[in-house]
This record gives C-alpha cells, sequence and structure tokens, in this order.
C-alpha cells in the first residue's frame, strides 16, 4: 500500500521550459553583479568557498567564481553551493514579482487529493530545498506548501545514486515498498527502484525517452492501487 510520495519537479510537476527559459537565465543575468554586492555574507561566502574548494582555486576572486558558476549554469552542473546560491537569487525574484513558478494543473490538483487522502508528499530535485520551497510557495495556483512534508536536495544524494533513496528511506520512516517516486528520468527511477522503491515515469513528451517503469502522460492517471 503506497503511504508516502516522493516526487521529482522539473518535468515532471513543473515544465523544463520554466526552469532553463525563465529560472536558470534569470540567475545567470544577474549573478556576477550579485555576487560582487553579497560577497561579504556570511551565507553567500560560505557557499564562495565551496566552489573555491570544488575547483581547488584557494585564492579565486569573486569575479572568477562568478565566471565558474556561470559555466556550471550553462553546462547545467547539479553543483550544491550554485543551487544554493541560485535559489538566494530566485527568492529576490520571487519576491519582486518578476515571475510566477510554473505548476502542471494534473500535478497541482493530485497533490492536493493525495494530502487530502493522508499520504505523506516529499519532494526531490536538484535544486536546493530552499529554491524548492520558493518554487511551491508561488505558483500559479498559489502557495501549496503545506501539503509537503519533506524536501530533499542534492545534500541527500545524487538522484542517479540508488544511496540517496536508501538514506531517504531513513528520513520518511516508511518501508520502501510503501514508498512512490515519480520522475521523468528513467536513470533516477533505475536508482530509486534498487533502493525498492515503487516507480512511475511521468512523459510530457512523447518524444521523451521512458524505460521499463510504468509510464503515465499525467498525474491523474497515475493509479496508486495498481503500483501497490
Amino acid at each position: 500500500m503506497i503511504k508516502a510520495i516522493v516526487t521529482d519537479i522539473e518535468g515532471t510537476t513543473s515544465s523544463i521550459a520554466f526552469v532553463h527559459e525563465v529560472l536558470f537565465p534569470y540567475a545567470r543575468e544577474r549573478l556576477p553583479q550579485w555576487l560582487e554586492a553579497r560577497a561579504g555574507q556570511p551565507a553567500v561566502a560560505e557557499q564562495l568557498d565551496a566552489v573555491r574548494a570544488m575547483t581547488s582555486e584557494e585564492d579565486a576572486s569573486v569575479e572568477r567564481l562568478a565566471d565558474v558558476l556561470v559555466q556550471w549554469i550553462d553546462e547545467d552542473r547539479k553543483a550544491t553551493p550554485l543551487k544554493t546560491l541560485q535559489g538566494m537569487i530566485w527568492e529576490e525574484g520571487y519576491r519582486a514579482g518578476d515571475f510566477t513558478s510554473h505548476i502542471y494543473p494534473d500535478a497541482a490538483e493530485c497533490l492536493k487529493l493525495w494530502h487530502d487522502q493522508g499520504l505523506e508528499l516529499s519532494i526531490y530535485s536538484s535544486g536546493s530545498v530552499h529554491a524548492q520551497k520558493l518554487m511551491f510557495s508561488h505558483t500559479e495556483r498559489g502557495d501549496i506548501t503545506p501539503l509537503i512534508t519533506h524536501y530533499f536536495d542534492t545534500t541527500l544524494g545524487a538522484k542517479r545514486d540508488s544511496d540517496s533513496y536508501r538514506r531517504m528511506l531513513d528520513v520518511l520512516g516508511v518501508p520502501a515498498e510503501d514508498v512512490l517516486f515519480l520522475s521523468d528520468v528513467p536513470a533516477e527511477l533505475d536508482a530509486a527502484e534498487d533502493a525498492g522503491i515503487r516507480t512511475c515515469q511521468l512523459v510530457r513528451d512523447p518524444e521523451m525517452e521512458t524505460g521499463h517503469h510504468r509510464c503515465v502522460h499525467s498525474f491523474d492517471e497515475i493509479d496508486l492501487d495498481e503500483l501497490a
């Protein structure tokens, strides 16, 4: 019996286009000047030191680090300090009303339904926990964070590493067979399955790569009884 559902964001609850055509460019354009103005703030300085450690450039200037981070954005690197800094920049954008986050209507409706049915809902994304909370509190359908119990990011581990999902299970406190993971990426689903978690792939685009997992085109096609 499914008791907990964990879902990816990009390509699953929300469009890839919103992330790559709105959020990423917004952070990329502002990042150099934003870092220059805030590099002395403890929370920002901590992430810049993490970038220095990752690049083995202990004496790198803020300007040099900005170049590295912009390159990482272009490469879609899943680096934790980048994701953390992006989240800080996006927070300012959300608060200024520069954009509202996209969520598929079927995802919003099913998350509410499942929550009302007593299921525990969680998010696992490469974006930072802070960025996840911002995204779900500023959706086109309002604030849906009250529906979500747990948020997981790359501090848990890589999304294509089965050990990440085993660590997730320790937090959830639910047997693996009672957990359902939703994603659009077969490799992530493979990793979750290897940890004993049930899986379902969201195929929003008919040209998407699919694996051996059960596939649906929207959240309202998910039959929890069939997956149990």
